[in-house]
């Protein structure tokens, strides 16, 4: 079934892309996925710097796939929009399929190529 995306709709979901372009940001949302975590076990789970973790968990509140609370002293992030594991799934898959049909392509020798092969070896 073909959509159409109007101009505002086609910006916001390139920004979605955008925003699930930066591996460090699919780490976090894969360190989440369990459930709610503060930003230190966020930053231990992923050795990655505090200020790194930090600018790239601002960006993925901005984008409305995390959310964020105060517990204290301690700020939890937790995933706000749990329809983006989903489209993971669809990338994987996809991305999956593709380097099985890339494997086949490259694992199917045509008679006329391996005819030369074996011409040339003689």
């Amino acid at each position: 079934m073909p959509f159409a995306l109007n101009e505002r709709m086609t910006e916001l979901v390139a920004q979605r892309f955008r925003l699930l372009g930066e591996p460090m940001r699919l780490r976090i949302l894969q360190a989440l996925e369990a459930g709610e975590l503060p930003v230190n076990e966020i930053v231990d789970a992923l050795g990655a710097s505090q200020p790194n973790v930090s600018k790239h968990l601002q960006a993925l509140c901005q984008g409305g796939l995390i959310s964020r609370r105060r517990d204290g002293l301690n700020i939890y992030y937790g995933i706000a929009d749990p329809m983006v594991f989903k489209l993971c799934q669809l990338v994987c898959r996809s991305a999956e399929e593709h380097t099985r049909s890339q494997l086949e392509q490259l694992s199917t020798v045509s008679p006329r190529r391996q005819g030369k092969s074996a011409g040339a070896r003689r």
